[in-house]
C-alpha cells in the first residue's frame, strides 16, 4: 500500500452480525489543504519574539522569530545518525529554528538600534553576550556552511569573525573566554573525505550480549552498521579552533566528536569530553562513550581524567546511572577546581544501600590520587549550585517515590550538611523555585547571598539565599521571589505576582530594579522594569498581540472532582459574545496525562487563568473561533500512592478524568454532552484511543502522533519502568491497540512520516488504522511527509487544521 494511498484513505463500513464488508477507496492524491480563514490566518500572521539580557542587564536583545517554514524548507535531506539528524549541506541540525531579525536596547541609554552590516534573510542563532557585555555573538546558518558573527555594541555593527565554518551537528558551539577576548569555537574538521555508501553489503551485522541484563528503550535515527559509524565520525568530527576578536584563529587540540568543553572560571584550562568507539546500536549519542580530559589554555594535553562508559548497558530503572565517576564540572567559585560524582550502589537503584552517590574536588594539577570528598549523596545526585567556600547547595532526587533534597553543604568542610528543603518534587505548591544566581569574578553563575558582615564573622551560617519560583497555588501559578536564611529557615516573599496578570521575574541582583515578564489573557507578554519601593515601572518592550482573532474569547480556569474526591483543573475558552442564552456548544477536549504518586500533588492546580492565550500548531484553540467550546490543559492525573503503581489503574482513572470534566461543563450549561471530541498528541493520543475503547462519552476522537500498541515499547515507556515481561497484561490492558475491536466511534489518526520520538513510530498509526479498518471502524489515517514529532512546515500544520476541522464538523458540530 503506497503512503498517498494511506494519506487518503477514508473507510466505508457496512457491519451485520455475521460480516463485515469494508470499502476503502483511494483517492487521487491531493494538494495541502486550508483550514477556515481565522485558522489560516492566526498560522500564517505567526511571529514569535524573545529576550535576552546580558549578564548585569547593561543590554537586552530582541530577538524575532519568522513563522513557520515551508514544506520545501522542512523536506530538505538529512541524514539519521545516532538519534541526531544532520544537514548534511551545511554541517548543522536539520530540525534548528531560527531568529529573522535582532535588535539591541541599552538600557541605561534606553536607546534602541540594530546591528549594521547584518546579510538580508539571516537565519541567526546561538545567541550570546560577551562576559564585559561589549559585544554579542550569534551564528549565521546558510545553504552550505555556518558561520560566526560577532556585533559591537559600541561601534552597533557587526563582523564575521575570520573565515571559520562551524560544525553545529552536536553538543556546544561555541564558548567566550573570561576575559572577552577569543572564543572557542567548533568547526568543520578539515581535509575530510566523505564516505561512500555502497548499496551492496560487505557482510552481516552482528550484535550480541555476554549474558548481562541490559534493558534499552525504543529510540529513533540509530547507527544500525559500520557505514553508519563511517558517517557518524565524518559528520561529527571537528575541530576545536581559539578564534580572536582580531581575527586571527588557532587550530586548539586534536580533531574528535565533542560531546562538550568549558572554559575553567579562570580561563586557564579547558576541560573536553570527548565521545570515542565503540559506538553503541542500542542509544543515541548522549549516551555514548566519552573521555574526560584537561587542556592548557593553548591545547596542551594536562591530564585524562576519565573513561565514562557507554550508558548501553544500565541496570533497570530511570535511577540507574554509569558506574565509575561521571558527571564532571567545575567548581564556579574557584579558579580551577573540578567535581565528579561517583555512584556507590554500581549504578544500580534496586540495590539497597544508606548512600547512593558521593561528590569529590580535585584541583588541576594535584595528585590524581588525592581527591577530597565534598558530600554524600542520599538520594540520586542532581546538581549543585555553588557559593563560597562556606556554602554550595547540592539538589538531589529519587524517582521511584519522586523525593527531592535541598541540601546546603560547606565546601570547606566535608562534614556539614543541613537538609533545608525535603519534599516531594511533583508537590508544586511547596516548590521554593530555582536559586538565584549572579556573575562572580570570573563570569561563572554562583549563588546570590545576603548576610551581614558583622553577624556572618560571629555565625558564618547566618546568610540568605533567594530563590524564583513560578508560584503553584489553589488561584493558580503566582511567580514569587523567596528570600531564604539558612540558618533560622526564615523566609520573606520579595515579589509576587498580581491578578490579573501572570508576572515572572527575569533579572534580580538585590542591588538594581527588578525586571519582570508580565501578560495577561489579552496581552502577550512584555518586559518592565520594576522598582518596589518607589513602585515605579519602566515598560521596555511593546509586543502586540498577533491573533485578532481571539479578541472577545472568554477563558476562565475551571475546577470540579472526580469519583474519589480528587480536585482536578482545565482551562475553558468560549467563543466571542457567547451567553448561555445561545444554547449548548459542540466541546473539543485536549489533554495529556500525568503520573503522580500523591494524590495531594496530583490535586494541586496547574497553570494561571491570567496567561496570554499563546496558539501554538499544537493547540485545540484554534476552534473557538469556530463556534466551539475549548476545554485544554484537562487534568488527567493518573496516581498510584505508595507501593502502588499509577499505570495498574490507569484505563479506570482515565475514564474517571473524562467523566468529571464532562459532567463540570455540561452542568455549566456550556456542552452539549452528545457532541464532545477528545484529543490529544503523543501520549495524549495514546489517552484518546483507550478512552475510545473504554468509554461511549465522546462523539469523536483525535490522536496525533501516539503509540497505540505497548508491546512495541517492550522496556518501558513514558513513566512506566516495568518491562513487558515484568507485567504482559498491564502492557496488554494499556494498549488500545488490544481493543479495537471495540472502538466505534469515529477516530482521525494523523502522524508524521518522520516522527523522530521514542516509541512513536508511523508504524504505529499504520497498524492502529489497519486494525480498526479490520472490525469496521469510522476512521482516517493522514500521514504528513517529512513531519517529525512535532510539525513544522506551515503547509502541513495547515492541512492538519483541516483534517481535524472537517472531522469535527462532520462527526461533533453537525452530528
Amino acid at each position: 500500500m503506497s503512503l498517498n494511498f494511506i494519506k487518503k484513505c477514508m473507510l466505508i463500513a457496512f457491519t451485520s452480525p455475521f460480516l463485515i464488508t469494508s470499502y476503502c477507496q483511494a483517492q487521487e492524491v491531493l494538494t495541502y489543504q486550508k483550514p477556515p480563514e481565522a485558522m489560516t490566518q492566526m498560522i500564517e500572521n505567526t511571529v514569535q519574539k524573545s529576550v535576552i539580557f546580558s549578564a548585569h542587564a547593561k543590554f537586552m536583545a530582541v530577538l524575532m522569530q519568522p513563522g513557520y517554514p515551508s514544506i520545501a524548507e522542512v523536506a530538505q535531506p538529512y541524514v539519521s545518525l545516532a538519534g541526531l539528524r544532520v544537514n548534511p549541506r551545511n554541517f548543522g541540525n536539520s530540525r534548528s529554528s531560527y531568529f529573522a531579525n535582532l535588535s539591541i536596547r541599552n538600557l541605561a541609554s534606553k536607546e534602541d538600534f540594530e546591528l549594521q552590516n547584518l546579510p538580508k534573510e539571516a537565519k541567526i542563532k546561538d545567541v550570546q553576550f560577551s562576559p564585559d557585555e561589549n559585544y554579542i555573538s550569534f551564528s549565521l546558518s546558510f545553504k552550505n556552511e555556518i558561520q560566526l558573527w560577532v556585533g559591537d555594541l559600541a561601534a552597533k555593527s557587526a563582523h564575521r569573525l575570520d573565515s571559520v565554518v562551524l560544525n553545529d551537528t552536536y553538543g556546544r558551539l561555541y564558548q567566550w573566554s573570561s576575559d572577552s577576548k577569543s572564543l572557542l569555537v567548533k568547526c568543520v574538521s578539515e581535509d575530510k573525505v566523505l564516505p561512500e555508501k555502497s548499496e551492496i553489503p560487505t557482510g552481516p551485522i552482528v550484535q550480541q550480549n555476554m549474558g548481562k541484563s541490559t534493558p534499552n528503550r525504543t529510540y529513533q535515527d540509530l547507527l544500525k552498521n559500520p557505514t553508519d559509524e563511517a558517517f557518524f565520525d565524518y559528520y561529527l568530527t571537528s575541530q576545536l579552533k581559539m578564534v580572536f576578536l582580531d581575527g586571527q584563529n588557532v587550530k586548539y587540540s586534536r580533531p574528535a566528536i565533542y560531546k562538550d568543553f568549558d572554559f575553567s572560571p579562570d580561563g586557564a584550562y579547558v576541560m573536553t569530553k570527548i565521545i570515542h568507539k565503540p559506538y553503541s546500536y542500542l542509544v543515541p549519542v548522549g549516551d555514548f562513550p566519552y573521555q574526560v580530559s584537561i587542556f592548557d589554555r593553548y591545547g596542551k594535553s594536562v591530564e585524562k581524567l576519565a573513561d565514562v562508559p557507554s550508558a548501553d548497558h544500565l541496570p533497570q530503572g530511570f535511577d540507574a546511572v554509569v558506574t565509575g565517576p561521571r558527571a564532571y564540572g567545575w567548581r564556579a567559585d574557584q579558579p580551577h577546581t573540578f567535581y565528579w560524582v561517583e555512584a556507590q550502589d554500581e549504578g544500580n537503584p534496586n540495590k539497597r544501600i544508606a548512600i547512593r552517590d558521593i561528590i569529590y574536588t580535585r584541583q588541576v594539577g594535584g595528585e590524581s590520587g588525592l581527591k577530597k570528598k565534598l558530600a554524600d549523596c542520599y538520594l540520586r545526585f542532581d546538581h549543585i549550585d555553588w557559593g563560597d567556600d562556606q556554602i554550595a547547595l547540592v539538589t538531589e532526587r529519587w524517582w521511584k517515590n519522586r523525593a527531592e533534597r535541598r541540601v546546603f553543604i560547606k565546601p570547606g568542610n566535608s562534614s556539614y550538611r543541613v537538609n533545608l528543603w525535603d519534599r516531594y518534587y511533583e508537590d508544586a505548591y511547596n516548590d521554593p523555585g530555582e536559586f538565584v544566581t549572579v556573575k562572580n569574578q570570573y563570569h561563572k553563575d554562583v549563588l546570590l547571598l545576603d548576610y551581614n558582615s558583622i553577624r556572618r564573622i560571629t555565625d558564618p551560617n547566618n546568610m540568605w539565599i533567594f530563590s524564583i519560583a513560578k508560584g503553584a497555588s489553589p488561584q493558580g501559578d503566582r511567580p514569587f521571589i523567596l528570600k531564604f536564611n539558612v540558618k533560622t529557615k526564615l523566609t520573606d516573599t520579595l515579589f509576587r505576582s498580581h491578578a490579573p496578570f501572570y508576572e515572572y521575574p527575569v533579572y534580580f541582583d538585590h542591588k538594581s530594579d527588578l525586571i519582570i515578564s508580565r501578560e495577561s489573557v489579552i496581552e502577550p507578554a512584555n518586559y518592565f522594569v520594576y522598582n518596589d519601593k518607589k513602585k515605579k515601572e519602566q515598560q521596555l518592550t511593546f509586543f502586540k498581540n498577533p491573533y485578532p482573532q481571539l479578541f472577545g474569547v472568554n477563558k476562565q480556569q475551571i475546577k470540579y472532582q472526580r469519583k474519589d474526591h480528587l480536585h482536578l483543573s482545565a482551562n475553558l475558552y468560549l467563543p466571542k459574545d457567547y451567553n448561555s442564552t445561545k444554547g449548548r456548544l459542540p466541546v473539543l477536549m485536549w489533554a495529556y496525562p500525568k503520573e503522580f504518586k500523591t494524590s495531594a500533588a496530583a490535586g494541586e492546580v496547574k497553570g494561571s487563568p491570567y496567561r496570554f492565550i499563546n496558539v501554538s500548531w499544537a493547540s485545540p484553540i484554534f476552534w473557538v473561533t469556530q463556534g466551539y467550546a475549548v476545554l485544554d490543559n484537562v487534568d488527567m492525573p493518573i496516581v498510584g500512592e505508595s507501593n502502588e503503581q499509577p499505570n495498574d489503574t490507569f484505563i479506570k482513572q482515565l475514564t474517571e478524568n473524562a467523566e468529571a470534566a464532562i459532567d463540570k461543563i455540561t452542568k455549566m450549561g456550556i456542552a452539549d454532552p452528545d457532541r464532545i471530541a477528545i484529543g490529544g498528541h503523543s501520549y495524549g493520543a495514546f489517552m484518546t484511543a483507550n478512552l475510545l475503547a473504554h468509554t461511549k462519552l465522546f462523539a469523536a476522537g483525535i490522536a496525533r502522533s501516539g503509540a497505540y500498541n505497548r508491546t512495541l515499547t517492550p522496556f518501558g515507556f513514558q513513566s512506566e519502568e516495568r518491562t513487558y515481561w515484568d507485567n504482559p497484561q498491564l502492557y496488554y490492558k494499556m494498549s488500545p491497540f488490544s481493543y479495537a475491536n471495540q472502538i466505534t466511534t469515529p477516530l482521525l489518526l494523523i502522524h508524521g512520516l518522520a516522527d523522530d520520538n521514542s516509541g512513536t513510530f508511523p508504524m504505529q498509526s499504520e497498524r492502529f488504522y489497519n486494525a480498526l479498518k479490520g472490525f469496521g471502524a469510522t476512521t482516517r489515517l493522514v500521514f504528513l511527509p517529512s513531519e517529525a514529532h512535532s510539525y513544522r512546515a506551515k503547509e502541513s500544520i495547515l492541512d492538519m487544521l483541516w483534517e481535524m476541522n472537517q472531522w469535527l464538523d462532520k462527526y461533533v458540530k453537525n452530528k
